[in-house]
């Protein structure tokens, strides 16, 4: 009862706060982002029109250092709201990209408190926070980006956390690639994004407090790794939106498996595979 409580307390104060960030989606950015991608860091100058998703690289939210709890993450009611549950992960995300962003382009991104949602799962309370992020050029909508985080209770010391046993990924691939998730990349992706969670870098950490069996991959990196093989693999369209669902932890050092259907009418489906052939993350894509 008192968690009922302080949840609804804090979604009065919380749900439909508004913060705005100012970024500038400068040149030497593109030359961090293109080389943590493998690509030509001299290939963006300004004026380059660049992927419609990677707008979720830039506008990042910036806590002081004296802000940072000891997981790494802001200190709960700087910049999300204090619910009362001590870890929080990635967990899916709803996103449309109406727009252009271009080099050179003074973004603007407004985050909203858009839900906050107690429920009860098999791994016991959690609650889910909705981030709306509305990514502004000139005044105008270049892209709408609905993320879900979940807020779990903190596994005991020693204890295992609980993880999604994982069902097979699909079969029947039009498309697939092998990536490395190597320590070099996750951390340089978690520096562009300005992510501290300490389950990407302090392996002790990881599996003394939170109960990982080793460092755990950001999710958002492997969003972002999904997007930009199904994108290359779509030539001659543009990616206008897609949805996507985190289901099971991938664990720095690991090889995976990325992988699409065809494209019909529009649409494509996506998905990650881990080592073992277990569904990691899938995706529907919605390309014009």
């Amino acid at each position: 009862m008192d968690f009922v409580i302080a949840i609804e307390k804090v979604r009065q104060d919380w749900l439909g706060r508004v913060r705005t960030i100012e970024d500038d989606v400068s040149p030497s950015m593109l030359r961090r982002i293109a080389a943590m991608l493998d690509l030509d860091p001299d290939a963006y100058p300004r004026g380059t029109p660049l992927p419609p998703h990677w707008v979720s690289l830039f506008a990042q939210e910036s806590a002081r250092q004296g802000d940072i709890g000891v997981d790494g993450h802001p200190e709960p009611g700087v910049t999300l709201p204090p619910i009362p549950l001590p870890r929080r992960m990635g967990a899916g995300r709803r996103v449309t990209l109406p727009g252009a962003l271009r080099v050179g382009d003074a973004l603007t991104k407004r985050a909203e408190v858009a839900a906050i949602e107690p429920k009860q799962a098999r791994t016991g309370t959690i609650c889910v926070l909705t981030m709306r992020h509305t990514y502004l050029v000139g005044g105008a909508v270049i892209a709408v980006d609905e993320f879900d985080a979940i807020y779990r209770e903190a596994v005991p010391p020693g204890t295992p956390s609980p993880v999604n046993p994982g069902t097979p990924a699909p079969e029947g691939a039009a498309w697939s690639r092998t990536a490395q998730v190597s320590n070099a990349l996750v951390f340089r992706y978690s520096a562009v994004t300005w992510n501290a969670h300490r389950i990407h870098y302090d392996a002790d950490y990881a599996r003394q407090a939170e109960g990982y069996p080793a460092l755990v991959q950001n999710g958002g990196l492997t969003m972002q790794l999904l997007l930009d093989a199904a994108v290359e693999n779509t030539p001659g369209h543009r990616l206008t939106g897609y949805t996507a669902r985190l289901t099971r932890p991938i664990y720095v050092g690991a090889k995976i498996t990325l992988a699409g259907g065809a494209l019909e009418g529009g649409r494509m489906r996506a998905w990650v595979a881990d080592q073992d052939g277990k569904l990691c993350a899938e995706m529907e894509l919605d390309f014009a």
